[in-house]
């Protein structure tokens, strides 16, 4: 059986450098996804799904370190890496508050980066198998993310895709806040008004289907998203 290739948004606007490296990578066995530019970047990223992001800081029509919170905004644990020539503190500083795994200042040894992705990558599959594999009692209920079911007093409700990933996402932030934009983009691809909709009518769902029990109910903050608030 075929094993899969991670798959790598490298997004560099130095036509050179983003092809050698794109090369190099696919002699190792990743897919790589080269842009030029980062709004072409963004819509790469909402239009596929990858396992690691390289993101050049200096491009043109928006930088990396903004297409690094729109990134984050959808995917909160993607591993990413900022590829850059500026080499200030204040940059590399900035660079990892926006989240970056780490932060590799040009010019750099194209063995040594593969290495860094490899690492991060073998990370990320190990706490992604514990993740797919967790089970969450939430007061009365027993949810298996992984089996799509929810059961409560001997009986099985099987959740539809949607509402799986919808109420995991709600169990992962459990008691805290699930942002509406974080939750449509990553499970509806954008956060349009249609789709902003079509959640209400999925949250509702999860609403019935949780109702049999006082102790837990999942509570809308105004224009911010969704609270899954269970009481001890």
């Amino acid at each position: 059986m075929e094993t899969k290739k991670p798959r790598i948004l490298l997004c560099e606007d130095d036509p050179n450098l983003g092809n050698v490296l794109k090369n190099y990578l696919e002699l190792n066995d990743y897919d790589v996804t080269l842009e030029r530019d980062g709004r072409l970047g963004l819509a790469a990223f909402q239009r596929e799904k990858f396992d690691l992001c390289l993101l050049d800081v200096m491009m043109p029509h928006m930088d990396g370190f903004t297409l690094a919170e729109e990134v984050r905004n959808v995917d909160p644990d993607i591993p990413l890496f900022f590829l850059s020539a500026k080499t200030m503190k204040e940059d590399i500083i900035q660079g990892y508050k926006l989240g970056a795994d780490d932060y590799i200042t040009k010019p750099f040894d194209s063995e040594v980066l593969l290495l860094k992705i490899k690492a991060i990558l073998k990370r990320n599959e190990e706490l992604n198998k514990e993740t797919e594999n967790k089970e969450y009692n939430l007061s009365s209920y027993h949810f298996n993310p992984k089996l799509r079911q929810l059961i409560h007093s001997g009986n099985t409700q099987t959740l539809s895709p949607k509402e799986n990933e919808l109420l995991k996402m709600l169990a992962e932030h459990l008691n805290d806040l699930l942002p509406r934009e974080q939750a449509l983009k990553k499970i509806w691809g954008s956060d349009t008004y249609f789709n902003g909709r079509s959640m209400d009518v999925y949250i509702a769902k999860l609403r019935k289907y949780l109702k049999d029990d006082e102790k837990i109910e999942i509570v809308n903050i105004h224009g911010n998203g969704f609270r899954l608030v269970v009481q001890d």
